[in-house]
């Protein structure tokens, strides 16, 4: 019996699939059914999933409306308002079809190896995911936003600002969409940052300036790129190796492994195997949400920066008492950027445009630093007349917001050579001051993101659980092949969260995957693989015309 509606962008596979199991070293077939994946949600599952919409964006709503009576009531006007909706319904919409296309990854072993029963499995990751989503530091959200033009991010607000939103989340969308209708196993990441990279090109094709400066961070973008690329290949060899070495150990410590066995039938397998792949199944959806739900937290900090920067600009949760401590890092960084831009002195205005002018370029001398300085002075300035960050007034809070962003760039991009160690120090001192003011999370957008994406893992997974769980290799994942590819996709995501890098899942894990397999000799479905290799080849240049063509029309348009 074969089942030609999950699929149909991956060689279909019988639902009795031929497996190789091993019992004393010895090798025999045995045949397998799929596991229950049909199984519906009744109606109490229904109300319960509604409930969660609906708490989702009433949470939404009471987020923004107890941030602009913080702020002091700032007044939007009503298109505003509805283009910010709008905007925010299709960050949450990408993290949505986020959940159930990246994270059926993180189910698919669980359920073929009958550790859980499907239906549990999804609801138990995207419990997961929504804890890791909640408890993630910001940094990898940042880093995406990072990717884009540096005049976009500055005015964020305006019509292009819209356009590139619009742009890059619709053509994610798009991308994801028709990859899941295939069946096919493609990186979120790699859509996202193919997007980006699309509206920068765009954006530079359309340079209205003609110095043709105005694209991509593309020292920043192929740092991501490299962590992307790497991915996969490190997570075939450590889950080859991984399954290797658990063979060894197991093979001399236990007369009957029954860890590279594969199910008796419907049959859960023996309780420690069986705790050991819940563990993976557990770490690999906690660091998905901690990494993954970052990307959607950034693009949204940028609408609501757009939209509502009074309330959204800076980060007026820093408590009054770091106040001084703020303005004395602000003070000693404009000695070391004036003690290296020769006296020239440049207002606060005239900085800004010197600044962005730099870092376009990625050009930086004297009046850089003397670019820099001035931004130092005047954030400092700033804060101090007015005691301390919340309480700038809504007219200065674009600008200083934008020296912020400006200053803390500069600091990131401009070569250290020429700087002492106690310099170098202090200017990380205060790019760590300016990553406070202004890189922070509101507490309901991770709410409201961890919502999205432990929702979408509840609803279209099985597509893709399908492909992950029969799809890859010839015979049937064992225990054993499960846990190892899990523990490299868990362990691969978490360092990737350190150093604040975005990483995907997807390709991590049926990379993975296709490791245990080779490892265990198991034999490959080259036409799967092809597959795959050619979403993970196909996703950035498809999202960069996608994104780039909508980008386009919308500033076009607009």
């Amino acid at each position: 019996m074969t089942d030609t509606n999950v699929s149909p962008g991956i060689a279909s596979a019988s639902t009795v699939l031929e497996v190789q199991t091993t019992t004393h070293g010895h090798a025999h077939h045995a045949h397998y059914h799929r596991p229950n994946m049909d199984a519906k949600p009744g109606l109490i599952g229904a109300l319960l999933f509604g409930a969660l919409l609906i708490a989702g964006l009433a949470f939404v709503a009471y987020g923004l409306s107890t941030d602009i009576n913080d702020a002091g009531g700032e007044p939007v006007a009503v298109a505003a308002f509805v283009l910010l909706g709008l905007a925010l319904l299709i960050a949450l919409g990408f993290e949505f079809v986020n959940g159930f296309h990246d994270t059926a990854n993180a189910v698919a072993t669980v359920i073929y190896t009958r550790a859980l029963p499907a239906q549990f499995a999804v609801v138990w990751s995207g419990m997961l995911n929504l804890i890791g989503v909640l408890t993630s530091s910001g940094a990898v959200a940042y880093t995406v936003v990072s990717l884009l033009p540096v005049e976009l991010i500055l005015q964020v607000g305006s019509s292009a600002g819209f356009a590139m939103i619009f742009a890059l989340l619709i053509a994610a969308i798009i991308w994801n969409l028709g990859t899941w209708a295939l069946g096919i196993p493609a990186s979120s990441s790699h859509t996202l940052v193919g997007s980006i990279i699309g509206v920068g090109l765009a954006n530079q094709f359309m340079d209205f300036n003609g110095d043709g400066t105005s694209g991509v961070d593309w020292g920043q973008a192929m740092g991501v790129g490299r962590t992307l690329l790497v991915s996969p290949i490190f997570g075939f060899m450590m889950a080859a190796v991984l399954v290797v070495i658990l063979k060894l150990v197991t093979n001399a410590m236990m007369k009957d492994n029954k860890l590279f066995t594969t199910p008796d039938g419907e049959n859960p397998p023996p309780l420690l195997i069986r705790g050991l792949l819940i563990l993976t199944c557990s770490l690999v959806s906690f660091f998905h949400g901690s990494n993954d739900g970052q990307k959607g937290m950034g693009l949204i900090m940028l609408i609501l920066i757009g939209a509502l920067p009074t309330a959204y600009a800076l980060n007026r949760t820093m408590p009054a008492a770091e106040a001084p401590a703020f303005i004395a890092k602000m003070q000693a960084a404009q000695a070391v950027f004036q003690a290296h831009g020769n006296n020239i002195t440049l207002t606060p205005d005239a900085a800004r445009v010197k600044v962005t002018d730099a870092l376009k370029l990625r050009r930086f001398d004297e009046t850089t630093f003397a670019g820099a300085a001035s931004l130092a002075g005047d954030i400092a300035q700033q804060v101090q007349s007015n005691g301390e960050v919340r309480k700038i007034p809504a007219a200065a809070v674009q600008n200083v917001r934008n020296s912020m962003y400006l200053a803390d760039e500069a600091v990131r991009l401009m070569p250290k050579t020429g700087f002492s160690a106690d310099e170098v120090k202090t200017l990380a001192t205060f790019k760590s001051a300016l990553d406070n003011g202004t890189k922070f999370i509101p507490w309901w957008v991770k709410v409201t993101v961890a919502i999205a994406l432990g929702m979408g893992t509840m609803v279209g997974w099985k597509r893709i659980v399908v492909t992950v769980g029969e799809k890859i290799g010839k015979t049937h994942l064992t225990y054993g092949q499960g846990a190892s590819a899990e523990l490299t996709a868990a362990f691969t995501i978490a360092a990737a969260d350190m150093y604040g890098l975005p990483v995907s899942t997807t390709h991590v894990l049926s990379s993975g995957i296709a490791g245990t397999m080779a490892a265990n000799g198991s034999g490959l479905r080259w036409a799967t693989v092809r597959s795959i290799a050619m979403a993970w080849v196909l996703t950035l240049p498809a999202a960069m015309v996608l994104a780039g063509s909508l980008f386009y029309i919308f500033r076009t348009m607009f």
